[in-house]
Protein backbone atom coordinates (compact mmCIF):
# COMPACT_ATOMS: atom_id res chain seq x y z
CA UNK A 1 0.00 0.00 0.00
CA UNK A 2 1.04 3.49 -0.99
CA UNK A 3 0.78 6.81 0.63
CA UNK A 4 -1.07 7.52 -2.82
CA UNK A 5 -3.60 4.99 -2.25
CA UNK A 6 -4.00 5.65 1.36
CA UNK A 7 -5.22 9.17 0.81
CA UNK A 8 -7.88 8.29 -1.99
CA UNK A 9 -9.17 5.56 0.88
CA UNK A 10 -9.18 8.41 3.37
CA UNK A 11 -10.66 10.53 1.13
CA UNK A 12 -13.70 7.95 -0.02
CA UNK A 13 -13.84 7.08 4.04
CA UNK A 14 -14.39 11.13 4.58
CA UNK A 15 -16.73 11.42 1.44
CA UNK A 16 -19.14 9.01 3.10
CA UNK A 17 -19.22 10.06 6.54
CA UNK A 18 -19.76 13.53 5.00
CA UNK A 19 -23.05 12.18 3.34
CA UNK A 20 -23.98 10.03 6.59
CA UNK A 21 -23.71 13.70 8.66
CA UNK A 22 -25.56 15.50 6.03
CA UNK A 23 -28.61 12.47 6.43
CA UNK A 24 -28.62 12.25 10.20
CA UNK A 25 -28.91 16.39 10.42
CA UNK A 26 -31.55 16.22 7.76
CA UNK A 27 -33.28 13.70 9.64
CA UNK A 28 -33.02 15.83 13.38
CA UNK A 29 -34.49 19.04 11.28
CA UNK A 30 -37.92 16.79 10.61
CA UNK A 31 -38.20 15.44 14.17
CA UNK A 32 -41.99 16.93 14.77
CA UNK A 33 -45.04 16.29 16.02
CA UNK A 34 -45.33 12.80 14.30
CA UNK A 35 -41.99 11.93 16.34
CA UNK A 36 -43.79 12.97 19.37
CA UNK A 37 -47.33 10.78 18.69
CA UNK A 38 -44.76 8.04 18.07
CA UNK A 39 -43.63 8.18 21.56
CA UNK A 40 -47.13 8.52 23.30
CA UNK A 41 -47.95 5.40 21.25
CA UNK A 42 -44.92 3.17 22.05
CA UNK A 43 -45.41 4.60 26.00
CA UNK A 44 -49.01 3.56 26.22
CA UNK A 45 -48.31 0.14 24.56
CA UNK A 46 -49.83 -2.53 26.53
CA UNK A 47 -48.44 -5.28 24.93
CA UNK A 48 -44.60 -5.44 23.15
CA UNK A 49 -43.21 -3.27 20.94
CA UNK A 50 -43.21 -5.07 17.58
CA UNK A 51 -40.26 -4.36 14.68
CA UNK A 52 -40.16 -5.03 11.05
CA UNK A 53 -38.54 -4.27 8.31
CA UNK A 54 -37.20 -6.50 5.01
CA UNK A 55 -33.46 -7.06 3.95
CA UNK A 56 -31.20 -4.00 5.02
CA UNK A 57 -34.44 -2.19 7.08
CA UNK A 58 -35.08 -5.31 8.75
CA UNK A 59 -31.12 -5.92 9.61
CA UNK A 60 -31.84 -2.20 11.21
CA UNK A 61 -35.45 -3.16 12.45
CA UNK A 62 -33.42 -5.94 14.32
CA UNK A 63 -30.86 -3.10 16.00
CA UNK A 64 -33.65 -0.99 16.82
CA UNK A 65 -35.52 -3.71 18.84
CA UNK A 66 -32.88 -4.91 20.42
CA UNK A 67 -31.63 -1.26 22.07
CA UNK A 68 -35.82 -0.70 22.99
CA UNK A 69 -35.91 -3.71 24.94
CA UNK A 70 -32.33 -2.92 26.87
CA UNK A 71 -33.93 0.46 27.82
CA UNK A 72 -36.97 -0.39 29.54
CA UNK A 73 -38.90 -1.08 26.69
CA UNK A 74 -40.27 -4.47 25.50
CA UNK A 75 -39.50 -5.33 22.14
CA UNK A 76 -38.61 -7.89 19.52
CA UNK A 77 -38.09 -8.43 15.76
CA UNK A 78 -40.64 -10.15 13.26
CA UNK A 79 -39.51 -11.07 9.56
CA UNK A 80 -42.40 -9.60 7.39
CA UNK A 81 -42.04 -12.38 5.41
CA UNK A 82 -42.57 -14.71 8.15
CA UNK A 83 -45.24 -12.69 9.29
CA UNK A 84 -47.55 -13.57 6.40
CA UNK A 85 -46.92 -17.22 6.90
CA UNK A 86 -47.69 -18.20 10.45
CA UNK A 87 -45.57 -15.56 12.52
CA UNK A 88 -48.10 -13.03 12.36
CA UNK A 89 -49.55 -14.95 15.61
CA UNK A 90 -46.92 -13.41 17.48
CA UNK A 91 -48.32 -9.66 17.31
CA UNK A 92 -51.33 -9.60 19.33
CA UNK A 93 -53.84 -6.74 20.42
CA UNK A 94 -51.78 -4.28 22.59
CA UNK A 95 -48.98 -4.78 20.86
CA UNK A 96 -47.28 -1.63 18.63
CA UNK A 97 -46.14 -2.14 15.48
CA UNK A 98 -43.19 -0.22 14.09
CA UNK A 99 -42.34 -0.89 10.45
CA UNK A 100 -39.54 0.04 8.54
CA UNK A 101 -39.20 0.46 4.79
CA UNK A 102 -37.11 2.78 2.38
CA UNK A 103 -39.48 2.55 -0.52
CA UNK A 104 -42.30 2.49 2.12
CA UNK A 105 -43.94 0.33 -0.36
CA UNK A 106 -42.07 -2.85 0.74
CA UNK A 107 -44.77 -5.55 -0.18
CA UNK A 108 -44.31 -7.89 2.32
CA UNK A 109 -44.69 -5.12 4.76
CA UNK A 110 -47.75 -3.28 3.36
CA UNK A 111 -49.11 -7.28 3.00
CA UNK A 112 -49.42 -6.39 6.68
CA UNK A 113 -51.35 -3.62 6.61
CA UNK A 114 -55.12 -4.85 6.56
CA UNK A 115 -54.45 -7.63 9.29
CA UNK A 116 -52.76 -4.95 11.71
CA UNK A 117 -55.99 -2.88 11.07
CA UNK A 118 -58.38 -5.82 11.15
CA UNK A 119 -56.53 -6.55 15.05
CA UNK A 120 -56.44 -2.75 15.82
CA UNK A 121 -52.96 -2.92 16.29
CA UNK A 122 -51.25 0.60 15.97
CA UNK A 123 -48.44 1.49 13.54
CA UNK A 124 -45.57 3.47 13.22
CA UNK A 125 -43.69 3.38 10.24
CA UNK A 126 -40.10 4.52 9.49
CA UNK A 127 -39.79 5.05 5.47
CA UNK A 128 -38.03 7.76 3.11
CA UNK A 129 -41.04 8.99 1.21
CA UNK A 130 -44.05 10.42 3.74
CA UNK A 131 -46.29 9.67 0.56
CA UNK A 132 -45.96 6.21 0.43
CA UNK A 133 -48.40 3.45 1.26
CA UNK A 134 -46.76 2.68 4.51
CA UNK A 135 -46.70 5.69 5.58
CA UNK A 136 -50.38 6.98 4.42
CA UNK A 137 -51.35 3.98 7.05
CA UNK A 138 -49.90 4.82 10.14
CA UNK A 139 -50.64 6.23 12.72
CA UNK A 140 -47.57 8.27 13.42
CA UNK A 141 -44.56 8.44 10.23
CA UNK A 142 -40.94 8.86 11.24
CA UNK A 143 -39.37 10.38 7.30
CA UNK A 144 -35.97 8.91 7.28
CA UNK A 145 -35.34 10.08 3.76
CA UNK A 146 -32.21 11.00 2.71
CA UNK A 147 -31.13 13.16 -1.03
CA UNK A 148 -28.82 10.35 -1.64
CA UNK A 149 -27.29 7.17 -0.07
CA UNK A 150 -22.95 7.37 0.08
CA UNK A 151 -22.76 4.78 -2.09
CA UNK A 152 -21.22 6.40 -5.65
CA UNK A 153 -24.01 4.62 -7.51
CA UNK A 154 -27.08 5.84 -5.40
CA UNK A 155 -28.03 1.99 -4.98
CA UNK A 156 -26.78 0.11 -2.06
CA UNK A 157 -28.53 1.25 1.41
CA UNK A 158 -26.20 3.28 3.61
CA UNK A 159 -26.90 7.07 4.40
CA UNK A 160 -30.48 5.64 4.83
CA UNK A 161 -29.91 3.02 6.76
CA UNK A 162 -28.11 5.14 9.15
CA UNK A 163 -31.08 7.84 9.18
CA UNK A 164 -33.19 4.99 10.07
CA UNK A 165 -31.08 3.85 12.64
CA UNK A 166 -30.70 7.49 14.11
CA UNK A 167 -34.19 7.47 14.28
CA UNK A 168 -34.19 4.57 16.14
CA UNK A 169 -31.60 5.29 18.79
CA UNK A 170 -33.80 8.89 19.38
CA UNK A 171 -36.72 7.25 20.01
CA UNK A 172 -35.05 4.52 22.75
CA UNK A 173 -33.92 7.41 24.19
CA UNK A 174 -36.57 9.58 24.56
CA UNK A 175 -38.68 6.38 25.56
CA UNK A 176 -35.90 5.76 28.53
CA UNK A 177 -35.95 9.69 29.98
CA UNK A 178 -39.22 9.58 29.74
CA UNK A 179 -39.49 6.16 31.83
CA UNK A 180 -36.89 7.18 34.50
CA UNK A 181 -34.97 4.54 33.45
CA UNK A 182 -31.94 4.46 35.31
CA UNK A 183 -28.22 2.71 35.17
CA UNK A 184 -29.57 0.21 37.51
CA UNK A 185 -32.59 -0.80 35.27
CA UNK A 186 -30.03 -0.92 32.72
CA UNK A 187 -28.09 -3.38 34.46
CA UNK A 188 -30.98 -5.79 35.33
CA UNK A 189 -31.14 -6.71 31.83
CA UNK A 190 -27.46 -6.81 31.21
CA UNK A 191 -26.31 -9.53 34.16
CA UNK A 192 -23.68 -11.28 32.57
CA UNK A 193 -21.68 -7.77 31.33
CA UNK A 194 -19.23 -5.87 32.99
CA UNK A 195 -22.13 -2.90 32.83
CA UNK A 196 -24.57 -5.37 34.80
CA UNK A 197 -21.39 -6.77 37.40
CA UNK A 198 -20.37 -3.03 37.97
CA UNK A 199 -23.83 -1.75 38.73
CA UNK A 200 -25.32 -4.46 40.70
CA UNK A 201 -22.64 -6.15 42.73
CA UNK A 202 -22.42 -4.18 46.04
CA UNK A 203 -19.85 -5.11 48.58
CA UNK A 204 -22.04 -7.51 50.65
CA UNK A 205 -21.59 -9.86 47.44
CA UNK A 206 -17.62 -9.76 47.28
CA UNK A 207 -16.22 -8.96 50.94
CA UNK A 208 -13.84 -11.71 52.89
CA UNK A 209 -15.81 -12.38 56.36
CA UNK A 210 -15.91 -14.54 59.31
CA UNK A 211 -12.67 -16.55 59.25
CA UNK A 212 -11.58 -14.51 56.35
CA UNK A 213 -11.93 -11.16 58.19
CA UNK A 214 -8.41 -10.20 59.52
CA UNK A 215 -9.20 -8.43 62.89
CA UNK A 216 -6.86 -8.20 66.12
CA UNK A 217 -8.08 -6.69 69.66
CA UNK A 218 -7.16 -2.74 70.27
CA UNK A 219 -4.22 -3.45 72.48
CA UNK A 220 -2.34 -5.93 71.05
CA UNK A 221 1.04 -6.34 70.02
CA UNK A 222 2.09 -4.95 66.66
CA UNK A 223 3.68 -8.86 65.92
CA UNK A 224 0.17 -9.95 66.29
CA UNK A 225 -1.12 -7.68 63.59
CA UNK A 226 1.76 -8.69 61.46
CA UNK A 227 0.93 -12.31 61.87
CA UNK A 228 -2.82 -10.80 61.20
CA UNK A 229 -1.94 -9.45 57.60
CA UNK A 230 0.09 -12.55 56.60
CA UNK A 231 -2.44 -14.89 57.35
CA UNK A 232 -4.88 -13.56 55.55
CA UNK A 233 -3.25 -11.89 52.94
CA UNK A 234 -5.62 -8.86 52.09
CA UNK A 235 -2.58 -6.49 53.39
CA UNK A 236 -4.12 -5.32 56.62
CA UNK A 237 -6.24 -6.27 59.11
CA UNK A 238 -9.11 -4.56 61.47
CA UNK A 239 -8.25 -3.26 64.77
CA UNK A 240 -11.55 -3.78 67.26
CA UNK A 241 -12.13 -2.06 70.12
CA UNK A 242 -13.25 -3.24 73.23
CA UNK A 243 -16.82 -2.08 72.39
CA UNK A 244 -16.75 -4.18 69.54
CA UNK A 245 -16.07 -1.01 67.08
CA UNK A 246 -13.48 -0.66 64.13
CA UNK A 247 -11.14 1.50 66.17
CA UNK A 248 -8.65 1.72 63.25
CA UNK A 249 -6.47 -0.25 60.24
CA UNK A 250 -3.43 -1.10 59.86
CA UNK A 251 -1.88 -1.76 56.45
CA UNK A 252 1.16 -2.71 54.69
CA UNK A 253 1.58 1.17 54.22
CA UNK A 254 1.51 1.56 57.78
CA UNK A 255 4.06 -1.07 58.19
CA UNK A 256 6.41 0.82 55.82
CA UNK A 257 5.95 3.95 57.89
CA UNK A 258 6.94 2.00 61.54
CA UNK A 259 10.18 1.18 60.07
CA UNK A 260 11.08 4.61 58.61
CA UNK A 261 10.14 5.75 62.17
CA UNK A 262 10.68 3.64 65.04
CA UNK A 263 13.68 1.43 65.54
CA UNK A 264 12.30 -1.01 68.08
CA UNK A 265 9.16 -2.82 66.50
CA UNK A 266 9.04 -5.17 69.81
CA UNK A 267 8.14 -2.22 72.19
CA UNK A 268 5.35 -1.31 70.13
CA UNK A 269 1.22 -2.16 70.15
CA UNK A 270 -0.82 -1.70 67.01
CA UNK A 271 -3.11 1.32 68.38
CA UNK A 272 0.22 3.31 68.35
CA UNK A 273 1.42 3.05 65.20
CA UNK A 274 -2.59 2.29 63.22
CA UNK A 275 -4.23 4.42 60.65
CA UNK A 276 -7.67 5.91 62.61
CA UNK A 277 -10.00 5.76 62.15
CA UNK A 278 -9.48 4.32 58.82
CA UNK A 279 -11.10 4.10 55.36
CA UNK A 280 -14.32 1.82 56.11
CA UNK A 281 -17.27 0.89 54.25
CA UNK A 282 -20.65 -0.80 54.69
CA UNK A 283 -21.51 -3.68 52.85
CA UNK A 284 -25.08 -2.54 51.04
CA UNK A 285 -23.01 -0.34 48.69
CA UNK A 286 -22.74 -0.91 45.23
CA UNK A 287 -18.55 -2.28 44.65
CA UNK A 288 -18.31 0.32 41.69
CA UNK A 289 -18.50 2.92 44.77
CA UNK A 290 -15.71 0.62 46.49
CA UNK A 291 -13.27 1.26 43.83
CA UNK A 292 -14.14 4.78 43.49
CA UNK A 293 -12.99 5.27 47.14
CA UNK A 294 -10.18 2.99 46.41
CA UNK A 295 -8.63 4.92 43.79
CA UNK A 296 -9.14 8.33 45.63
CA UNK A 297 -7.41 7.55 49.07
CA UNK A 298 -5.34 5.14 47.05
CA UNK A 299 -5.29 2.11 48.77
CA UNK A 300 -5.94 -1.51 47.92
CA UNK A 301 -8.38 -2.79 50.52
CA UNK A 302 -11.12 -1.85 52.55
CA UNK A 303 -12.97 -2.98 56.12
CA UNK A 304 -16.47 -3.14 55.59
CA UNK A 305 -18.34 -2.42 59.06
CA UNK A 306 -22.31 -2.46 60.10
CA UNK A 307 -24.46 0.38 60.42
CA UNK A 308 -23.08 0.39 64.23
CA UNK A 309 -19.46 0.36 63.14
CA UNK A 310 -18.78 -3.21 64.39
CA UNK A 311 -16.22 -4.75 61.33
CA UNK A 312 -18.02 -7.54 59.61
CA UNK A 313 -15.90 -8.22 56.37
CA UNK A 314 -12.40 -6.91 53.69
CA UNK A 315 -12.76 -5.72 50.60
CA UNK A 316 -9.94 -6.11 48.77
CA UNK A 317 -8.93 -4.85 45.06
CA UNK A 318 -8.06 -8.08 43.52
CA UNK A 319 -11.73 -9.20 44.86
CA UNK A 320 -12.93 -6.43 42.58
CA UNK A 321 -10.77 -7.16 39.55
CA UNK A 322 -11.67 -10.88 39.72
CA UNK A 323 -15.81 -10.16 40.02
CA UNK A 324 -15.08 -8.05 36.82
CA UNK A 325 -16.57 -4.75 38.44
CA UNK A 326 -12.91 -3.19 37.13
Amino acid sequence: MTDSNDSVYRASALRTLGVERDAIEAVAARIDGDFDRACELLLGCQGRVVVTGMGKSGHIGGKIAATLASTGTPAFFVHPGEASHGDLGMITPGDVVVALSNSGETAEVTALLPLLKRMGVPLISMTGRPGSTLAHHAEAHLDAGVEREACPLDLAPTASTTAALVLGDALAVALLEARGFTAEDFALSHPGGSLGRRLLLKVGDLMHQDDRLPQVPSGSPLRDALIEITRQGLGFTCVVAPDGLLAGVYTDGDLRRTLDQHSNLHALNVDDVMTTPGKRITADVLAAEAVRIMEASRISALAVVDEQGHPIGALHMHDLMRSGVI
